[in-house]
């Protein structure tokens, strides 16, 4: 039995040493590793109803979908398994990182730092819904009129639609994590509210810049892309001013 005050290791101070941390940092990354190949083996099996599922979008639409090379739907099963395994694993790669870095942490670090991480797994939530209900629908409505009055018949192939829709629900997750960033930046001192402010009018004219290089050349998509990172933007400003002001009152006290 180890003595109070003591570790695993047995030092009196309770520091656990480098090889310590190394040992639990490679069983943590194992049991990540495992539930996620756990999560894609299990996701392979139902890849077909998945891939289903992403082509009903466009089928809306009347799109046509084909493969041009044989093991094309093949590696679509694939990418899209380990995509959704990714997701569904992302929560327990959260937790493992919380778990590693919360006995080095103080109380009032131990909870920004849990903000931070329940801040992005729900933004980033928010940015795949708004792509799928939002989004998705303009972009593909769009895409699917550009042949329309004329000869062209548009065959796409499964491997780039597929590709293309897990790309834009990407995007969107990460572009959503714009408060959690701007926040993290302002509470760690790196960003001020205040040059967000003075930047505003900059940053809006590179908000509509970046949507329209991710949008088809339609001024409506590119609105409703442009319009929601401006409320995510002005949603940073006031994180970041109430992350300053709580800092600052610590400071105080």
């Amino acid at each position: 039995m180890i003595p109070d005050g003591k570790d695993k290791a047995g030092r009196e101070d309770g520091t656990m040493p480098l090889t310590g941390h190394l040992r639990e940092l490679r069983k943590r990354i194992l049991v990540c590793a495992a539930v996620l190949i756990a999560a894609f083996l299990i996701l392979l099996v139902k890849a077909d109803a998945l891939v289903a599922f992403l082509l009903s979008m466009g089928e809306k639409y009347a799109y046509r979908f084909v493969y041009i090379a044989p093991q094309e739907l093949l590696l679509e099963y694939f990418q899209t398994a380990f995509v959704f395994a990714a997701a569904i694993t992302l929560p327990l790669i959260l937790y493992e990182v919380w778990a590693f870095a919360n006995p080095g942490l103080t109380k009032g670090e131990k909870t920004a730092f849990l903000l931070v991480l329940l801040g992005g797994m729900v933004f980033a939530v928010l940015g795949i819904l708004f792509a799928y209900f939002v989004m998705m629908p303009f972009m593909l409505r769009f895409l699917a009129t550009l042949g329309s009055g004329t000869a062209i018949e548009a065959s796409i192939s499964v491997q780039n639609y597929v590709s293309f829709l897990l790309t834009v629900f990407i995007l969107f997750a990460a572009v959503f994590e714009m408060p959690v960033v701007f926040g993290t930046l302002c509470g760690m001192g790196i960003l001020k509210s205040s040059f967000l402010k003075k930047g505003r009018r900059v940053i809006i004219v590179l908000i509509f810049l970046i949507a329209a290089f991710i949008t088809p050349p339609d001024v409506t998509s590119q609105i409703m892309v442009a319009l929601p990172m401006i409320l995510l933007f002005e949603v940073s400003i006031l994180i970041g001013m109430l992350v300053e002001k709580i800092k600052s009152k610590k400071a105080i006290t």
